[in-house]
């Protein structure tokens, strides 16, 4: 089997934010934690196609489209607006049929000011890429904006919980388990004599 390819998109209506960077950083973990050999991630960043997204043709967004509709992953990430995604998004993704992302499977993140916001992704962002036809086999990735200047820490404690589910939804093998070392297990069994 080919490297899943992975797509990350940015609802942020600002070019090259800190939204698409945090989009981009998941992805490239998402498409190294699905091979060894990771294919390229692409990167839709909807602030380059504001204007178009909302016009009667729409050449560039519909490319866009195809991307993203065609890849194995998505990162669909956003800022919390309003304690919901940007408007920018909706129209982007309402631009998609019925059952338009059938078979990707998402991963919804948000990015907020307040970690009040944390559900933001699952109340709001979830159910459009649900009803899109997107398989969502994990929690959104909510990140804070403190996070954002290191994301390491907080895509490993995610990853921690969200890689076996993505990894069955995406048909993969479970992850190998570190091997055991024999010395606990045989401490382990002298401390029970």
């Amino acid at each position: 089997m080919s490297s899943p390819s992975v797509v990350a998109v940015s609802g942020n209506p600002r070019a090259g934010s800190r939204t698409l960077g945090a989009a981009r950083a998941a992805a490239e973990r998402l498409a190294a934690l699905t091979s060894a050999d990771p294919a390229a991630v692409e990167v839709v960043d909807l602030a380059t196609l504001a204007g178009e997204v909302l016009a009667p043709a729409h050449p560039a967004a519909d490319a866009a489209l195809a991307r993203v509709a065609a890849a194995d992953v998505a990162v669909v990430a956003t800022p919390v607006y309003k304690a919901s995604y940007t408007g920018l998004l909706k129209a982007f993704l309402d631009l998609y049929g019925p059952d338009g992302l059938a078979g990707v499977v998402a991963v919804p993140l948000v990015v907020s000011g307040n970690p009040a916001h944390a559900l933001a992704g699952e109340v709001h962002l979830r159910p459009v890429l649900v009803e899109l036809g997107a398989v969502v086999p994990a929690r959104t990735l909510t990140l804070t904006e403190a996070q954002l200047a290191d994301l390491d820490p907080a895509l490993d404690a995610w990853l921690a919980r969200a890689a076996a589910p993505l990894r069955r939804a995406l048909g993969l093998a479970p992850a190998a388990e570190p091997a055991a070392s024999a010395e606990p297990a045989a401490a382990l069994a002298g401390a029970t004599r």
